[in-house]
């Protein structure tokens, strides 16, 4: 038997044809080749089985795989099929799809946030300007303004000073700055004697009252709001039983292609997030985001989670779950002995104690096996004639 030819050749497509061109082009060479249409060419019958055969071999993605990999795997650089390299490039149309949509979400979060961030600061500097405070006019001059300052009470003093030399004695202004000049009288002398202990006493506590009440409002004005943090990223991890009870470190690719490892440690389950704080997105200006990692465990047909606990199914058979038994499940660490009590039936379910998933550090869940009554697979007349004879009444 001839050998066929290389069936993208026969249809001329590219050996990463997709589904729908194969067939386009299957039914352009068919209509070229039909045997009607070249009645004069004795090879037209055989370039039409030929034809139906490449499309046949193709349309099949089974028999196109092992044909790739016997005809095709050979020759390539980097060892991997046609159907594998079809399958390489699905998937990565499909991240490109989910990055598109996460920046997307990114930049709506972004406007969301800036627009929060510009109203923030708003109310912020209309809070800091006051009711009160003259357009302009800072808060440290609004002290100075209430309470003056070193400075400005030194100054005044002089004045007062100068005015009362000035003046001369015979003014109730002050007290003479000679005391050789005029003695002055009793009231005179306590009036000066009272504004001199003021000025003694007074004068350093609006000083550091002020200096204080500045340095705050220098301290307040100095602190930058935190920055806004960036969105954070969302995406799933398959994990199986054994790597929960195993406390195994799992890899997960983001849609970046950037590769993160989750530690699972006990208390995790299905739907349990883990949070890797400052892996998420980075952008200028804000704080980086983290990475929310939500577990799920892989199917098994052998056992099912719930919480903690790990179910499974025993099935029984008749004459067991009617006497009881020893009997022994498959649980994910080994087989397990259980004790079936007599009258058991399929709503039964026993708990093994500490055989499901690790719940704290010293704590486990517990293994539910859910009984499952069977028949035998071949009828046996003994037990039909039991059966019978209990249902109609007739005991022996």
């Amino acid at each position: 038997m001839a050998q066929m030819r290389d069936p993208y050749a026969v249809l001329g497509v590219r050996q990463d044809a997709r589904e729908d061109e194969i067939k386009a082009a299957w039914r352009a060479r068919v209509k070229s080749v039909h045997p009607d249409h070249n009645r004069d060419d004795p090879q037209a019958a055989a370039r039409f089985a030929e034809v139906g055969a490449a499309y046949d071999l193709l349309r099949d993605p089974k028999k196109r795989s092992r044909y790739d990999q016997r005809h095709r795997g050979k020759g390539e650089e980097d060892g991997q099929t046609i159907m594998q390299k079809r399958q390489a490039a699905k998937e990565a149309a499909e991240r490109a799809k989910a990055a598109r949509e996460e920046a997307a979400r990114v930049m709506e979060e972004l406007a969301r946030a800036n627009a929060q961030r510009a109203a923030k600061a708003a109310q912020e500097s209309a809070a800091a300007a006051g009711p009160e405070t003259p357009a302009g006019e800072s808060p440290e001059a609004v002290v100075n303004r209430i309470f003056g300052t070193g400075e400005q009470a030194g100054a005044k003093d002089q004045t007062n000073a100068s005015s009362a030399k000035a003046q001369g004695p015979g003014q109730t202004q002050g007290a003479s700055v000679d005391d050789s000049a005029t003695a002055p009288n009793e009231t005179t002398q306590k009036s000066t004697e009272e504004s001199e202990a003021s000025r003694a006493g007074s004068v350093p506590l609006p000083v550091q009252a002020v200096e204080l009440i500045s340095y705050w409002i220098r301290k307040l004005r100095g602190i930058e709001p935190a920055p806004e943090k960036a969105p954070d990223i969302v995406t799933e991890a398959v994990v199986s039983i054994d790597d929960l009870i195993a406390g195994r470190t799992v890899s997960v690719v983001l849609f970046d292609g950037r590769e993160v490892r989750v530690r699972l440690e006990p208390g995790m389950t299905e739907d349990h997030v883990v949070r890797l704080e400052g892996q998420g997105h980075r952008f200028q200006g804000m704080q980086r985001g983290d990475v929310r990692v939500m577990l799920k465990v892989a199917e098994d047909p052998r056992f099912e989670v719930e919480g903690f606990d790990i179910h499974t199914v025993l099935p029984v058979s008749l004459e067991n779950a009617v006497l009881g038994c020893d009997s022994t499940v498959e649980a994910p660490e080994g087989p397990v002995a259980i004790t079936i009590p007599p009258w058991s039936d399929s709503n039964r379910s026993i708990r093994i104690e500490g055989k499901g998933l690790p719940q704290t550090a010293d704590k486990r869940g517990d293994l539910v096996v859910e009984l499952r009554l069977t028949l035998w697979d071949k009828p046996d007349d003994k037990v039909t004639d039991l059966m019978r004879l209990m249902r109609e009444g007739l005991y022996i």
